[in-house]
């Protein structure tokens, strides 16, 4: 089946979320941040509603480059994001921001709140900046910054970027979304090399060195480690080596030299076909993950399973009860 063969039907679109479909597919600000409040609601009418939209909006998405831009704190990641994204409208581009942060355990929003940290690109009527709650719906994270990225390409942005707070699971997720992903460092941050995970460097498409005019010694000694460090892992294309740039957000130098990077990237990738596999198999995990979320959340809601939870808990708790025996009982009542 292709995308635009999808079984929601636009035409159960209502006259609402028609002309919410029409206000993003035309580009209009306004109608795309409502679009994204909508797929961010856990409201059972307001999903089904999502669903819809994004079935209409679906036939003009997948036309963005899609970059995942991570690092560890202070590294400079909205200094960056703001740079690079003030340059790339200069070049006749329009981007979009979608930052996932952390969920406020209070009102479940977001808490950073990334447009006070970029102030000159949220002027600019060609950007669109989004902070995106990390918590509080089916699929957490994956789900509303894929589908908000989604929206995003339907309402004709050409560079989509997906900033995390730090290096954690976050980054794994935002991998596992975007077409190149982007790891920035400090150049004071050689001997903390050990310390960030290797599934972290695995998944890195380029290294950036930013705030490169601190200390230019340390820049090329920290860039040659991550070089080597590189060099001693099977990359994870057979058309793609991860390079290490060095550069300063701040002073706007090295920005035209990140971007040919990425456009390096879709040029090696591209012609070989791996780019459209890739987001082809990160479309079927996208959708494994929401049926594995779906079971989870059907399973605890199902009323034998909600009556006999606390009993077995309590028993695997003193002993009495195996883990395993609680757990297939409890996964029996989904049977009947």
């Amino acid at each position: 089946m292709k995308l635009d063969e999808a079984p929601v039907k636009a035409n159960l679109l209502s006259d609402a979320d028609r002309q919410l479909v029409d206000g993003v597919s035309q580009g209009q600000r306004r109608a795309l941040a409502k679009a994204i409040t909508l797929i961010e609601s856990t409201r059972a009418d307001h999903q089904q509603r999502a669903q819809q939209v994004l079935t209409a909006l679906l036939p003009k998405t997948g036309n963005a480059i899609r970059v995942g831009i991570s690092g560890v704190p202070g590294a400079g990641k909205s200094t960056f994001i703001e740079a690079l994204g003030v340059w790339l409208i200069e070049q006749g581009k329009k981007l979009a921001v979608l930052a996932v942060d952390p969920s406020s355990s209070v009102s479940g929003g977001s808490i950073l709140g990334d447009k006070t940290r970029m102030e000159l690109l949220s002027q600019r009527e060609e950007a669109f900046i989004r902070p995106s709650p990390s918590a509080g719906s089916l699929g957490g994270v994956a789900e509303k910054t894929r589908e908000a990225m989604l929206l995003c390409e339907a309402a004709g942005y050409d560079v989509i970027i997906i900033e995390t707070v730090g290096v954690g699971q976050s980054e794994t997720t935002v991998a596992g979304m975007v077409d190149m992903f982007c790891l920035l460092q400090l150049p004071n941050a050689g001997d903390d090399l050990q310390a960030i995970k290797k599934g972290i460097v695995e998944i890195a498409d380029m290294v950036v060195i930013n705030k490169a005019d601190i200390d230019k010694q340390a820049t090329a000694v920290v860039r040659a480690q991550w070089r080597n460090a590189l060099h001693m892992l099977r990359p994870a294309s057979p058309n793609w080596a991860p390079p290490v740039i060095a550069l300063s957000a701040l002073h706007k130098q090295g920005i035209a030299e990140f971007w040919a990077e990425v456009e390096k990237f879709q040029a090696a990738l591209k012609p070989t076909g791996e780019f459209d596999a890739k987001r082809q198999h990160q479309s079927l995990a996208w959708m494994w993950q929401l049926i594995d979320a779906g079971l989870r959340q059907h399973f605890r809601n199902h009323p034998r399973v909600q009556e006999n939870l606390p009993a077995l808990t309590r028993s695997v708790e003193s002993g009495h009860t195996t883990p395993a025996a609680a757990a297939y009982a409890l996964l029996d009542y989904l049977k009947h």
